[in-house]
Parts: structure tokens; sequence; C-alpha cells
């Protein structure tokens, strides 16, 4: 493919999923949803335009990169902190439950393989908390009580889920599951994150010294960039996805991270805010190319919508994802309708629940049926919570009035 289809290719994708998203914006559904379906409206399911490969798959991975930059540098630990158990139990709950759940389901129910059914369940343990807390915000209870569970329970999920990905990155490589190399890959990412957020800090010092002295603008964004991409090889070359170096890097600017080495690398809250300024406007270029990408490799029009199979597993994944991942919420201390808003605030799975979806397609793991299944779970559960949320508060909020 020549260059100049390639840059007519990226140009239609940016447009399009700005436009799809915007209009998915406008009637409160998540933009993530119109990024998607733009991917679905120039794939092989109607244009057939865009095939997600070469440049465009680089552009992609870098997106999911910077993605995952971003959701650690908006972890804040303090608030796991600050809620203390009752997030850990909500966190824990909405994570074992659906893994567990979902597996019995894909395994024992519907017989499919092992692994594929390791994939399934890892990928319902994840909960999109840039689409929660959005919608919490709008109806105006992000600092609510159960809107500061949700946040710290987050933190916990983020964290485990990137702990499960790299373990199922490593099952998917290999074609199988092999415990010895699960203790082995959670040994070097305990390295890992001992060892990169130490560099990362130890930069965006340096960054932040020469910052005032450098005479060409841009200073923040490039070398931040150049230092996400570095760590995310790093990661790569120790065996884990290169996910986790993005991950690492946000984790070690955002504003609440500590890490055992001293306290001339405390957490800088502004250098932090500054930073996340300085980056979202490449972060919000890149991250819908992946979105996008996610829609061309779904071809709807191979599936076969007769299939009883189809219709089944995807209606009673939909329903035990949704009723697993608010187990968690319904065991700890509050009034019944707190525990029930906040459980299904943890329900959308959105761009984290993609991600696992993506490494279950690439690797040849899931089929065209079994990834569109998944990736219309992902959808459903992120596209009704932020309109269960509104009509739950609407119609029982006054229980939960303290």
């Amino acid at each position: 493919m020549d260059t100049s289809t390639v840059i007519l290719q990226i140009a239609a994708i940016l447009i399009i999923a700005r436009i799809f998203g915007e209009i998915a914006a406008n009637f409160n559904i998540p933009s993530v949803i119109g990024e998607l379906c733009a991917g679905i409206l120039l794939g092989p399911t109607f244009l057939g335009l865009i095939e997600p490969d070469g440049m465009i798959r680089v552009l992609a991975e870098i997106g999911i990169i910077l993605l995952l930059f971003q959701i650690g540098l908006e972890t804040n630990l303090q608030n796991l902190v600050n809620t203390g158990n009752k997030s850990i139990i909500v966190a824990t709950g909405g994570f074992v439950l659906p893994f567990v759940t979902c597996f019995g389901l894909s395994y024992y129910v519907f017989d499919l393989p092992q692994l594929v059914s390791l994939l399934i369940a890892g990928t319902m343990t994840a909960t999109s908390i840039g689409i929660t807390m959005r919608s919490l915000t709008d109806i105006g209870r992000d600092k609510s009580k159960e809107g500061q569970i949700v946040l710290g329970a987050a933190v916990l999920d983020d964290i485990m889920g990137v702990l499960l990905l790299a373990i199922l990155f490593d099952f998917s490589q290999t074609g199988s599951i092999d415990l010895t190399s699960a203790a082995r890959i959670l040994l070097f990412m305990i390295v890992f994150f001992l060892v990169a957020p130490t560099i990362a800090k130890s930069i965006s010092f340096i960054i932040r010294r020469f910052e005032g002295m450098s005479k060409i603008p841009g200073l923040v964004p490039t070398t931040i960039v150049s230092l996400v991409l570095s760590l995310a090889w790093l990661s790569h070359a120790i065996g884990i996805p290169e996910l986790l170096g993005g991950f690492a890097t946000g984790l070690a600017l955002s504003q609440r991270f500590f890490i055992p080495f001293g306290v001339s690398l405390r957490a800088d809250p502004e250098f932090s805010d500054h930073v996340h300024s300085e980056m979202k406007p490449i972060i919000q270029l890149f991250t819908p190319i992946f979105f996008v990408m996610v829609g061309l490799s779904l071809d709807l029009s191979e599936i076969d919508w007769t299939s009883h199979f189809f219709w089944y597993f995807s209606v009673s994944l939909t329903a035990i994802a949704i009723v697993s991942k608010m187990g968690g919420a319904i065991l700890i201390r509050e009034k019944f309708a707190r525990r029930v808003v906040t459980g299904m605030a943890m329900v959308p799975r959105g761009e984290v629940g993609l991600i696992f979806a993506e490494l279950g397609r690439t690797s040849g793991l899931l089929n065209n049926e079994i990834y569109a299944t998944v990736v219309m779970v992902i959808a459903y559960t992120t596209l009704f919570t932020p309109f269960w949320l509104r009509l739950f508060y609407k119609n029982f909020g006054k229980y939960m009035d303290d």
C-alpha cells in the first residue's frame, strides 16, 4: 500500500471517529461507542475501505500504550486509603466474581477451550472508571460516598486488571497455561514496577528542571512520550506487555504515587497536573485510532445471526457480566440503595475491556464470532450504564440521603 493511501486512511479514521464520537456524546453515550461504530462503518462490516494493518496498527498500539499511561497518571492511591476496606471489598468482589462466573459459563456451559475461557473471563473483570466517573459527575454524585468508594475501588481494579492482562498475554503467546511462567511474569512485573517508576520519576525531575531553560516549546510532551515508549519497549524486552510500560510511567508521575527510594522522589502534584494537560491532546489524538481499529477488526457480516450459540452465549454472558460485577458492592455495610448503585457504577467495561478483547483477537484465540460477542457485551455494559445510573438516582436517590 502506497504512502498517500495510508495518509488518507489515517485522515479518514481521525475525522470520522471525531464525528461519531461527537454524535454519541450529544446523546449522552460514551464517545468510545461512537469511535467503535466508526470502525465498524469503515471496516468489512459495511464499507470495507480500511484494513487494520501496517501503519494503522502501529498507531493503534501507541494509542493503547498512551491510554494506559493516562489511566496510570489519573490513578490516585490516596482514594483507596480514604475509603478503606469498602473499596477493597467492592474491587475484589467485582474482580473475582466476574472472572469465576464468566469462566464457568464459557468453559463448562458452552464448552469453549480453557485458554479462550480464561481470556473471556479476564475481559469481564475490567471496569471503565472514566465512563463511570463521567456519568456520576454529570448527575452531581462524583463527590458522594458511593462515588468515592467506586473511585477507590477503581484503583485496585486497575492494578489487578493489569496483573491479569500480563499473565493472559503470556499464556496467549505460548498457547498454553503454565503456572511457572505465570509466577515468572509476576516476579518480572514486581521488579519492573520497582525499577520503571524510579526511572520515570528521576527523568521527570530532569524534565521539570530544564523546561524553563528550553528555547523550543514542547519539551514536556516530547520527552514524556519518548519516556513512555522507551519503558514500553523495556517491558516487552523482559517479556511483559508493552502496555505496562505506559501504565508504570503514568503511575510514577501521578499525584499520589510513592516509591520506596527516598523522600527526594516524592510526588509533585503541580508537575503531574502540568504533564496531564500537556499530554492530553496527544492522548486524544492516538486513542481513537485504537477504538476505531477494534471496529475495523469486527466483521459483523460473517456472523451467523441465526446461530443459537451466538444468541445464547451473548445474552447469558451479558447477564452474568452485569450481575457478577455488582456482587462485591452488595457485601459492604451501607444502605441497600447505595450498595446497588455502587455495583451498577462498576459495570461498564469500556476501553479496558476492549484492550483485553483485542489481545484475544490478535493472538488468534478469539474467532470472529466470539470476538464479536465479547465486544458487544462490552458495548452493552458501556452504553447502558450511564442511563441506568441516571434512572436509579431519579427514582431511588432519596433513599441514600445521610
